[in-house]
C-alpha cells in the first residue's frame, strides 16, 4: 500500500490519481497508523516551508514520519515542497526548522533578468548521477516545475538531478531510502509516470 501524506498543502488528489494510473493502491492520509502500515510513503506539497512544517507538527506527524523514514528506513518520495521539508532548515518568510533528514537548506532562487520567480513550466532534467528513479527516463526528458525556492544540499553526492534556470538548481536528490524531486512527476505526463513507477517498483 502507498500512503500519500495529506497535511493540507499538497496536490494529493493529482498524486493519488497518477499512482492509481500505474495500477497501485494509494491511500491519502494524515493518520500515523496508515503510515505505519504502508509499504512506501509519498510526501507531496505546494506552499510555504513554514506552513508545511506547522501543519505536520499540528497533525502529530513529525515524530512518526522521522521514526519510519530515519529509524525504520521506509522508502519515501518527496515532491516539490515535500522535498524541501526534508532539509534541515528553510529560509522562506523567515528561518524555519525542517525535518532534518538531509543536510541541506532551502533558499530562494535568484535568477538573472529577464528570468522571473517563480520558476514555472517545463524544463530539463540533467541526470548527474545514476539513480533508480531515472530508469527508462531519456536524457532529454522534460519535467514540470513550479517553485520559488530550491534545496541546496551540503553533500553534492546526494544530488542526482539538476536543472538550469539562470543557474544550476537541484532537481532531484537521493539519500539511502529518501528520494526527492523538485519537479512534479504527477504533472509531467509520460516521463513523470515513469519516475513514480520507478519509485514504487525499484527504490
Amino acid at each position: 500500500m502507498i500512503a500519500i501524506v495529506d497535511y493540507g498543502l499538497g496536490n494529493v488528489c493529482s498524486v493519488a490519481g497518477a499512482v492509481e494510473r500505474l495500477g497501485r493502491p494509494a491511500t491519502i492520509t494524515s493518520s500515523a497508523a496508515d503510515l505505519e502500515r504502508a509499504d512506501r510513503l509519498i510526501l507531496p506539497g505546494v506552499g510555504a516551508f513554514g506552513d508545511g512544517m506547522e501543519r505536520l507538527r499540528d497533525l502529530g506527524l513529525l515524530e512518526p514520519l522521522t521514526r519510519l523514514v530515519v529509524g525504520e528506513k521506509k522508502p519515501i518520495l518527496g515532491i516539490c515542497l515535500g522535498a524541501q521539508l526534508m532539509a534541515r532548515v528553510g529560509h522562506e518568510f523567515g528561518r524555519h526548522e525542517g525535518l532534518g533528514w538531509v543536510d541541506a537548506e532551502v533558499v530562494r532562487i535568484e535568477p538573472p533578468p529577464p528570468l522571473r520567480v517563480p520558476h514555472v513550466g517545463w524544463n530539463d532534467l540533467l541526470q548527474v548521477r545514476p539513480s533508480p528513479l531515472f530508469a527508462d527516463v531519456p536524457g532529454d526528458a522534460l519535467f514540470y516545475y513550479v517553485h520559488s525556492f530550491q534545496v541546496r544540499c551540503a553533500r553534492e553526492e546526494i544530488v542526482v538531478g539538476r536543472t538550469d534556470y539562470g543557474g544550476s538548481i537541484t532537481a532531484a536528490f537521493q539519500q539511502d531510502n529518501v528520494y526527492a524531486t523538485q519537479f512534479h512527476p504527477e504533472k509531467s505526463q509520460r516521463h513523470g509516470l515513469t519516475i513514480l513507477e520507478n519509485f514504487l517498483g525499484r527504490c
